[in-house]
């Protein structure tokens, strides 16, 4: 079974597959997005893919379909400072449809699908008694539009010592 690697993380799939940098490896073929990380970007690699018959697809990593170079957050950006009314909030009229898109192309791939995306801790103000609020961390989040976990069937979090801990499955 082909196997791709759709890449955004400046080449480092291809240290890991047979043949590539690090000439040891896995058998899969490495997709990599340099620096365009639009959302368009993405719905196109991952429908190339497809149609290119790869049952296994890893995309590594789609926090910069988010935050990266031309990523959803940076096309926010653009829209509002092209518009009259420098309204960021409109912005996400156009920016949202094809950010839906993404993850409508990733949940109906014709195959398996893993995703990773960078985290970042999460913190929530919280009253400390005494009338004031206070910053208190609340784990880890996504650096990826918010509820984004729900997309996917299997969500784990990896944490520094490479340990997976499964934090939503919808398998038996």
């Amino acid at each position: 079974d082909k196997i791709l690697c759709i890449d955004s993380e400046n080449g480092s799939a291809s240290k890991y597959a047979k043949g590539g940098r690090g000439g040891f490896g896995f058998d899969f073929d490495v997709l990599e997005l340099d620096d365009d990380f639009a959302l368009q970007t993405y719905i196109d690699a991952i429908e190339l893919a497809a149609s290119e018959g790869y049952r296994y697809l890893l995309i590594d990593s789609l926090t910069h379909a988010w935050a990266g170079p031309g990523g959803a957050l940076e096309e926010v950006d653009r829209k509002a400072a092209a518009s009259r009314s420098g309204n960021s909030f409109t912005a996400w009229r156009d920016v949202t449809p094809i950010h839906n898109r993404l993850f409508q192309v990733i949940t109906r791939y014709p195959g398996h699908v893993v995703a990773t995306i960078r985290s970042k801790v999460g913190y929530d103000l919280v009253d400390d008694g005494k009338g004031k609020k206070i910053p208190v961390k609340i784990g880890l989040q996504p650096i990826q539009r918010e509820g984004v976990e729900y997309e996917f069937d299997v969500v784990g979090e990896l944490d520094h010592e490479n340990t997976m801990r499964i934090t939503k499955s919808r398998c038996g």
